[in-house]
């Protein structure tokens, strides 16, 4: 089963990651758009009309995006793409401010190319200053030798040349969209195609194009700001080339302030192959941005998705994000700030609610900038400057303590029940169930450092199953521990059963159920030390865990020389309460790790969140633990009433 979800989820990553062919009729209104969106201030200002003719090509050229979204091949998203093709109509009618048409322009443009993918970014950065000449040749005679729109090929050309070094303009345009015109040219404008340059040609003209707002003293300055201790902000806004090509200036200013936004952007459109090259100084705060870097990718990949009613695969992208983007630095993060984790957590449920709900898009977009949030408080605590020897050390005592001890407490009741039935030969069993986990462990931790990476699906289907399985058993061992306890019982167990020894089938499957137990707390115990141990303070770590070995070892040795004293009624009432305990928590606990692993749907409900009892705010796994605890009372009410039954018969 585990085979085939990575099988699953390998196509679903190669899914995303194949090029499309892109659609010729999508890009062209894609650059209309992009140009009602830079243009219209100079059309509308104040609800009036600020220029007769620029208001006139707003017009026609919102109409030419309606008529040719008509036109594009059949999608589940076309209909909606043409409403808003309407509605941005009906905006420049109103005479919108522009501040809202420009939204509405390119919330459109962002919508078209979800719906028709085109490729964003150059499969390598460019090297803008080789197309210094290219440009020289090629755009200087309308365009200006410096970019300003005052050659003399286009004096007398209506629209004129666009001047690119208004910061104006220049800051509301992408370099992707520089592509997209130079690639296809532009619609009612005397700007051709220049599809006959190479690719390459194109994305170093796009970047070089871009610079002539931004000069080379604010570049100096970027450099700086990039390679600094603060740049954590610019650099998660830019984690990439893609996003580089798709960031408009304006876009970054809201970010990270205008000043830097120029700064940087003068500097990347100058050097954009240092997007792939980490810094020196801020090294501790690139490095956990990568391992989110996925998980913010898909969280987008996943709003557009939803924005274009693909509901399932909005679903799937959004559990990508948690299983393969933050899934990998979960186990750290708990250990630096459990709090912090529960929180994320907590926040990815309720958008995988949001979206298994149907709400509104308002509503995904908002639990998606709630989850984005926190991320940036995740990246800060997992810095490695964050990390230091009291950090590992109480990390390491803390883990191997809460996950040992749900293990220890089973296994020693196991232990001191069969010491208490005088069965002693089977013990050898279940020593070898929880020694044979151990080894197990080890063979983990071996094979996810040197061989394969365990996937975060796999982790949590091995928590999920493994810990309804041992729930299911507890649940029938509690009951019939709870049995025993009743007055008489035991005494008429012993007399019935003293003549027959324990099957082998009995001893293989407390082998099992011991086995399970502590590998599941070992399973993950495993990968919490195996991130603890990559951030260093190995001495910290190694005297944590002897610390934690040692006071699991002093409390298996009291509760069974305790154990040996309680009367045997007493011990079976305490083993089967605590037992049950146990069935409820891993109950609760199971469904919801299947539910982190997208097997089992999410709907949050108001109710407080005990981590330690498997007690989630979820309906899915409350409603498990009432049936649990339904069966358990269930169950000891039979108990007690027999148990009254058998003593007046024994009385009559």
């Amino acid at each position: 089963m585990l085979n085939l979800l990575r099988c699953l989820v390998v196509s679903l990553l190669l899914t995303i990651a194949l090029p499309v062919q892109a659609d010729p009729g999508a890009q062209t209104v894609w650059r209309l758009l992009d140009y009602i969106a830079v243009d219209y201030p100079n059309a509308v200002h104040d609800g009036k009309v600020a220029s007769a003719s620029e208001y006139a090509e707003m017009v026609e050229f919102a109409a030419s995006v309606r008529e040719r979204m008509l036109e594009l091949p059949p999608t589940d998203a076309k209909p909606r793409l043409v409403q808003a093709a309407e509605e941005l109509q009906a905006g420049i009618g109103a005479k919108h401010s522009p501040e809202t048409l420009a939204k509405m322009a390119r919330g459109l443009a962002d919508q078209l190319l979800s719906a028709y993918p085109v490729p964003l970014a150059p499969a390598d950065a460019p090297k803008p200053a080789h197309a210094a000449a290219l440009y020289q040749q090629q755009c200087a005679g309308c365009h200006g030798a410096t970019g300003a729109g005052d050659g003399a090929a286009g004096a007398n050309l209506d629209p004129a040349p666009i001047a690119f070094t208004d910061r104006t303009r220049a800051r509301e345009r992408s370099i992707f969209a520089l592509y997209q015109v130079i690639e296809q040219g532009l619609e009612g404008t005397s700007m051709a195609s220049y599809a006959h340059l190479s690719a390459e040609d194109r994305w170093a003209l796009s970047f070089y194009i871009g610079q002539f707002a931004y000069p080379q003293a604010l570049a100096t300055e970027g450099k700086q700001l990039w390679n600094g201790a603060d740049a954590g902000a610019a650099r998660r806004a830019i984690p990439d080339l893609a996003a580089l090509t798709q960031m408009t200036p304006a876009s970054l200013a809201d970010r990270i302030g205008e000043d830097d936004a120029a700064a940087i952007t003068a500097y990347l459109r100058r050097q954009p192959a240092a997007t792939a090259v980490a810094p020196t100084v801020a090294a501790a705060v690139v490095a956990p941005a990568g391992s989110l870097r996925l998980a913010r990718a898909r969280l987008a990949e996943g709003t557009q998705a939803y924005a274009r009613g693909e509901k399932g695969a909005a679903r799937d992208l959004v559990l990508s994000a948690y299983l393969d983007g933050f899934e990998p630095v979960e186990v750290l993060l708990a250990s630096r700030d459990a709090a912090l984790m529960k929180r994320i957590e907590m926040a990815m449920g309720r958008l995988r609610s949001a979206i298994g709900g149907a709400a509104n898009l308002a509503e995904v977009q908002a639990r998606v900038a709630e989850v984005d949030g926190l991320f940036d408080e995740a990246e800060a605590a997992l810095a490695p400057q964050s990390s230091s020897n009291v950090s590992a050390f109480v990390g390491a005592l803390t883990i191997l303590l809460r996950e040992g001890l749900e293990a220890l407490l089973i296994v020693i009741a196991m232990i001191a029940f069969l010491r208490k039935a005088n069965r002693t030969e089977v013990l050898p069993y279940v020593h070898a169930g929880w020694i044979g986990a151990l080894l197990a462990g080890g063979l983990t931790w071996f094979v996810a450092t040197y061989l394969v990476g365990i996937s975060g699906a796999s982790r949590e289907l091995t928590e999920g199953f493994a810990a309804l399985f041992a729930a299911a058993v507890l649940l029938f061992v509690g009951i019939w521990m709870h049995g025993k306890s009743q007055a008489g019982a035991w005494q008429r167990y012993i007399r019935e059963k003293l003549s027959h020894a324990l099957t082998k089938r009995s001893a293989w499957f407390l082998f099992l159920l011991s086995f399970v137990v502590v590998y599941r707390e070992v399973f993950e115990t495993v990968l919490f030390y195996a991130a603890l141990w990559s951030q260093g303070n190995g001495m910290a770590i190694l005297s944590g865990a002897t610390v934690a070995v040692v006071m699991l070892a002093a409390l298996a040795w009291a509760m069974l020389r305790y154990s040996r004293k309680l009367p045997i009624t007493q011990f079976f009432m305490a083993s089967s309460l605590l037992i049950s305990v146990l069935a409820v928590a891993l109950a609760g606990k199971g469904i919801a790790a299947l539910q982190e692993a997208g097997w089992v749907s999410v709907s949050l409900i108001p109710f407080p969140r005990i981590s330690w009892l498997g007690i989630f705010p979820t309906l899915q796994g409350v409603a498990t633990q009432v049936l649990v605890l339904g069966v358990l009372v269930a169950g000891f009410w039979l108990n007690r009433r027999r148990s009254i039954l058998a003593a007046a018969h024994v009385a009559g």
